[in-house]
């Protein structure tokens, strides 16, 4: 689709679905999920292909069915951001259930700050808002999209549920510099960061492959002594449940790359337990791993990867929906 189609789909998903009696809006995305799923689009087959080594024990018609659920799981995403601004914190408290709150609540009580990371699980815009309404606003990063309009939206959505937005890239301000700030000041700060945009991630091991993740959250943590606290997430039913994982500490021994290497593949671990609990809910539908990337510049070693290296950004919207 052209830049100018693309906003105005997702300016009309803003401006009707959320006026939609909720079955309707929810019996009409799962019909657009299984579409797309019949479709078997490189973004379809992209998320089998994902899955299966999460699931490699699944055959042909079980993997199936679970990325039948994984498409469900994914509009069922974009189906609640586009009706959440409609919705009351009564409805966003009912409808979310988070575990280990209190492993953010005492760095954050103490004055310290925190990461919140997570992967592209369940509904993060949904977490985002149920964290800022227990009074923990926070600071996130959202990659620049075209149209400009488009991000011009988003970034309205997201402040709108009590996020503080900052733009990866194109914009005036130092990203890195400003979330050290905040973190100083004893804020929160939220990031998704399964997926490496900079190409200059660190090298984790995840299921038993080698992909890259951004440095970003470990780095700032060394780097200012707030928290870093995993999140995973995962629809039960009408629920979105959360778990917010112990702290990932700093290890005691190596250099500032070395640890930050460390905290990053624990941070990884933390992941892939809970998408092995609950993979239909992993969005992810680019390539992830480095054996299914174009052969690019040999990931960096410990002693090559910055400490300023960006963080992940909230997703893009891409015509991911369409399966194509």
């Amino acid at each position: 689709m052209t830049d100018r189609l693309v906003y105005w789909a997702y300016a009309l998903g803003w401006a009707v679905l959320k006026h939609l009696p909720e079955p309707v809006a929810r019996g009409l995305f799962d019909r657009l999920a299984d579409y797309a799923w019949r479709r078997r689009g490189k973004r379809v087959l992209q998320l089998e292909a994902n899955l299966r080594r999460v699931r490699p024990e699944l055959d042909e018609a079980a993997m199936r069915s679970l990325s039948r659920a994984g498409m469900r799981s994914y509009l069922r995403y974009w189906m609640e951001s586009f009706r959440l601004p409609v919705w009351s914190r009564a409805r966003v408290a009912r409808d979310v259930r988070v575990e280990g709150f209190e492993n953010l609540r005492g760095p954050m009580e103490a004055g310290r700050g925190a990461v919140i990371t997570l992967p592209h699980m369940g509904n993060w815009d949904l977490a985002g808002t149920w964290v800022a309404q227990q009074g923990y606003p926070f600071t996130t990063v959202a990659e620049r999209l075209k149209p400009e309009r488009l991000f011009d939206r988003f970034v309205e959505f997201r402040e709108g549920q009590g996020m503080e937005v900052l733009a990866l890239t194109g914009g005036s301000v130092n990203v890195i510099g400003t979330l050290a700030r905040r973190l100083r000041e004893g804020r929160l700060v939220c990031l998704v960061g399964d997926r490496d945009l900079s190409e200059a991630g660190i090298g984790v091991s995840f299921f038993g492959e080698a992909t890259r993740m951004p440095a970003g959250p470990a780095a700032l943590c060394q780097r200012t002594g707030a928290a870093l606290l995993p999140v995973t997430l995962w629809y039960d039913g009408p629920v979105l449940r959360a778990r917010i994982h112990p702290e990932v500490l700093v290890p005691e021994e190596g250099d500032r790359t070395e640890r930050t290497r460390a905290m990053t593949q624990e941070m990884a671990d933390v992941w892939e337990r809970g998408i092995r609990e609950h993979p239909q809910d992993w969005h992810m539908l680019q390539k992830f791993w480095l054996a299914d990337l174009p052969v690019r510049e040999t990931v960096k070693t410990p002693s090559a990867v910055r400490e300023e290296a960006a963080p992940e950004a909230a997703p893009e919207p891409a015509a991911e929906a369409s399966g194509s």
